[in-house]
């Protein structure tokens, strides 16, 4: 049974036997990835040398794919990489691909959120804040197969930021499938089981174990 979300400790790739470097450095996404996965792949922190790449993609997929065969070709391991965001449906879809930059290159997520809150100031009935959250994984080897999976939450934005839990858009993000709270204001576990990259990370899992 794979461990909870809070259990999992970042640092610990795992126990699995094929040996994966993950593209993300986030120890958050790293902590969900080990807790699904990590008894079917080992996962290797991307090396230091190994530069940051270029997300000009314009999707998820494509982004995803960028960083998983970059690594590839840097490491000559398989890699594993993941883009995601947020769509709200009253802004056309944005800020989709540039969710973490969505107030500038080197926004905080305090500064996203805050953006994002700006600019749906005009909605404030919840059926005007319609939204999801969107993750795509790619895990790409040296021989060149692939195995791309995705998941989504729908849910709507929240009128203000509630919640310390979680990171990104988590504390304006309500989900239809949870009880009003938003995602920073769950447990870790209730927010994994129903999150966009927990039902990615599952198909993974399922995908893993199959191949």
């Amino acid at each position: 049974m794979p461990a909870s979300p809070e259990a999992a400790d970042p640092a610990d790739p795992g126990r699995g036997g094929e040996e994966v470097v993950l593209a993300s450095a986030n120890p958050k996404k790293a902590a969900e990835i080990v807790a699904i996965v990590g008894d079917t792949i080992r996962l290797v922190p991307r090396p230091d040398t190994v530069p940051e790449v270029v997300e000009d993609a314009d999707t998820f997929l494509g982004n995803a794919r960028l960083k998983a065969r970059a690594l590839v070709a840097a490491t000559g391991l398989a890699a594993l990489a993941d883009d995601s965001g947020l769509e709200v449906d009253a802004l056309a879809g944005a800020p989709g691909v540039r969710s973490a930059r969505y107030a500038g290159e080197d926004a905080t997520d305090e500064q996203n959120v805050e953006r994002l809150l700006a600019e749906l100031a005009g909605n404030p009935d919840a059926g005007a804040r319609r939204a999801r959250f969107r993750c795509v994984l790619v895990l790409a080897r040296p021989d060149g197969t692939e195995l791309v999976v995705d998941g989504t939450a729908e849910g709507s934005i929240a009128l203000a930021p509630r919640g310390a839990n979680g990171f990104g858009y988590d504390p304006v993000f309500v989900p239809d499938d949870g009880d009003g709270s938003t995602f920073a204001e769950m447990d870790p576990q209730a927010k994994h089981d129903i999150s966009h990259r927990g039902r990615a990370l599952r198909a993974l899992a399922v995908e893993l174990e199959s191949s």
